[in-house]
């Protein structure tokens, strides 16, 4: 079957959080807001229908997460990820920071330091701080390719008794990183070393492109599985964010035990019944689309770095492994972080994520959510040449 990516419904005037607040974060309406990781692509066709079959029956009340949709997944990461988990590692989420959140309850106290690797999605240094723990920044490499990987003799300089629990990023936004196997062990024989837990958030494990592999940190060793706390779900590789539904994996007993001991003091029930028709949904008849969504998206990246190539000087593409969020190495133009935004938001249109909002290790970049359709994708690209062309005329 051939899905159709070319132009999808519109999305103003119906609440969708990255249109109605343009106006708070950007200061205009009057911007292509490509900033928030949701998609302006059709959430597919045999989810909305799924979802369709239930309203069939009248009554919308309390139900528990059906077996059935968490073994769709668990036979999905079996299938696609060379990982199996068992139906009680499983539990429902509403979202990976919520997951991040109880995790941190869960394996730290206060004043105990948590580990990120910055430049990375802001909820991971803001929970540490919010639950009071102390930030252990571990910021990535930046080689000379553009590339990132893992700076391990600054991690093992860092880490002390005080130590407890890694937030890992994998696939890593927004630096689209897919992590090879080698790199993850190296961060896997520190933290059996010094006893400290793994919260992997894997929620982009679906969106890498060939000849990437996502490697699940679970699936190193049987070391690995016993420290690791997953989180996965559908939100980000069918377009389901607004189900609010996600699950994160906790196959030690210990762990979960630990786990369940916050998760069930703050009461995450089961979610919504159209949640749970729309997951199983996904996970049975998603491959095919799936498929033709990340050549669609890999020809976005595409397009954007044919821009770029063009302004070396002033703007560069960080290539891309997995994610449908590009990174913009913005440097070159010499302006100071808020110009820089001001630039995109005013000059080119476009309402994207400035990279110092993902740590210091960010300032000069910024973040561009190409998950559209070819249409406006050709938009973006014209608006943001078209900037760039009056900024170089006037050096």
């Amino acid at each position: 079957m051939n899905y159709d990516f070319s132009t999808s419904a519109s999305r103003e005037n119906t609440n969708a959080e990255k249109y109605a607040l343009r106006e708070k974060l950007f200061g205009t309406n009057d911007v292509m807001p490509l900033w928030v990781a949701d998609m302006d692509i059709d959430t597919p066709d045999f989810v909305l229908s799924a979802v369709k079959k239930r309203l069939e029956h009248p009554i919308i009340g309390y139900e528990e997460v059906p077996s059935s949709a968490f073994l769709a997944q668990i036979e999905w990461m079996k299938r696609e990820h060379n990982i199996e988990f068992a139906l009680e590692d499983m539990l429902y989420s509403h979202s990976v920071v919520a997951s991040m959140n109880v995790a941190i309850e869960a394996f730290t106290q206060k004043g105990d330091k948590i580990i990120v690797q910055t430049p990375v999605y802001p909820p991971f240094f803001h929970s540490v701080i919010e639950h009071e723990r102390e930030l252990l920044k571990n910021p990535l490499k930046l080689k000379d390719d553009g590339t990132y990987t893992f700076d391990i003799e600054d991690l093992k300089s860092k880490i002390d008794e005080k130590t407890k629990l890694l937030l890992l990023c994998s696939p890593h936004n927004p630096v689209g990183r897919v992590w090879r196997k080698e790199e993850l062990e190296q961060i896997l024989e520190v933290c059996l070393k010094h006893d400290i837990v793994v919260f992997s958030d894997e929620i982009h494990s679906d969106l890498v492109y060939a000849p990437n592999i996502h490697i699940p940190f679970a699936s190193l060793s049987k070391a690995a599985r016993d420290i690791t706390v997953t989180a996965i779900g559908v939100g980000k590789t069918f377009n389901m964010a607004g189900f609010a539904m996600s699950s994160v994996a906790v196959p030690n007993y210990e762990l979960r035990e630990r786990f369940l001991k916050i998760y069930n003091r703050v009461h995450f029930a089961q979610g919504n019944v159209l949640s749970h028709a729309a997951f199983e949904a996904a996970y049975k008849e998603g491959k095919i689309w799936l498929e033709e969504l990340k050549s669609h998206l890999f020809k976005n990246f595409l397009l954007l770095r044919e821009l770029c190539d063009k302004y070396p000087h002033l703007i560069k593409i960080t290539p891309i492994e997995g994610t449908y969020l590009a990174w913009l190495d913005c440097r070159g133009m010499g302006f100071r972080d808020k110009e820089l935004r001001d630039f995109f938001v005013y000059k080119a249109g476009l309402g994207i994520s400035a990279g110092i909002g993902f740590g210091r290790e960010g300032s000069g970049f910024m973040r561009l959510n190409f998950a559209v359709s070819s249409a406006k994708m050709l938009q973006v690209v014209k608006k943001l040449e078209k900037a760039l062309q009056d900024y170089g005329s006037k050096d």
